[in-house]
């Protein structure tokens, strides 16, 4: 496989002076000496053709006759010869948004997701015959790696799934944007093309399950947090009785100790402020 060659073509500015003189000096000769002015205003205008200017963070591929001759990749006004084939490739980094795709996720569950990405060609050679359309190139391997990358990971992390996933597409941004970057890497490599920033630009369920699966979420959060409450509740149940009976303050029986162990998980448990009732007998009654 070839790589890239730098090309130092001769300097534009000195073939310039010199195209300059040529056709004043054919003007001159036109009318004097018609054999000698038109020779030498067919090499001025031999030379046109020669001329390329590359500006700052632009390249110009040279073919002679199908035959790769070099690059020039030094921005300014440069001669060539007249005979070379020139193809433009851009030098400067270029953005890329993709498409919102729809995917399955490891669990199989469909999501939308895009990517962004920053990326720029380093070798003319592979950018320019190594594939046929280097800019379609990117779009194309781009989807596919992300196809790819969301098939790896779940979207989220649900305990009832029965996987215990250290890296998710929406929990885990920074790992997921560094394998997605090394696979689009290496799916442009070949292209001659470096892979600068990738990252998730886009990422939800797909509409036809985005309502289920928020009331999924929404139950694993209330659930967790019922969870809370439950393990605060019995630690301040078990106070309150070491506390009671530390200080002497009522003697209470099993009966009584589960009825106040029961009202006390009521209150401390219940999503509603507690309207209690006050008992003005006995404790029995």
């Amino acid at each position: 496989m070839k790589h890239e060659k730098d090309l130092n073509p001769a300097n534009g500015y000195t073939i310039l002076a010199l195209f300059v003189v040529l056709v004043v000096l054919g003007i001159l000769l036109l009318t004097k000496v018609p054999i000698l002015a038109i020779p030498i205003i067919i090499v001025a205008i031999v030379i046109i053709p020669g001329f390329v200017l590359v500006n700052p963070n632009s390249s110009r591929v040279l073919l002679l006759f199908g035959k790769y001759v070099g690059t020039i990749k030094k921005n300014g006004l440069f001669w060539v010869n007249p005979l070379y084939r020139m193809k433009k490739i851009s030098l400067r980094a270029s953005n890329f948004d993709s498409e919102r795709l729809k995917v399955n996720d490891k669990l199989g569950n469909p999501v939308m997701i895009s990517t962004i990405l920053v990326w720029r060609v380093t070798d003319t050679y592979k950018a320019a015959f190594d594939v046929d359309d280097y800019q379609n190139f990117v779009r194309v391997q781009t989807d596919a790696a992300v196809r790819k990358l969301a098939s790896m990971y779940p979207y989220d992390n649900f305990a009832d799934e029965g996987l215990d996933e250290d890296i998710t597409l929406r929990s885990s941004v920074n790992d997921v944007s560094d394998a997605l970057e090394k696979e689009v890497q290496e799916r442009l490599s070949m292209a001659g093309i470096e892979v600068l920033e990738a990252r998730i630009g886009y990422l939800a369920y797909a509409q036809e399950i985005a309502n289920a699966m928020l009331k999924r979420q929404q139950a694993t959060a209330i659930v967790a947090a019922r969870h809370k409450i439950v393990e605060g509740a019995v630690s301040m149940v078990e106070m309150a009785l070491e506390e009671l009976n530390k200080k002497g303050v009522v003697d209470l029986d099993e009966e009584r100790k589960a009825a106040m162990v029961s009202n006390l998980m009521v209150i401390l448990c219940s999503d509603k402020d507690a309207s209690p009732i006050v008992n003005t007998g006995t404790l029995n009654h």
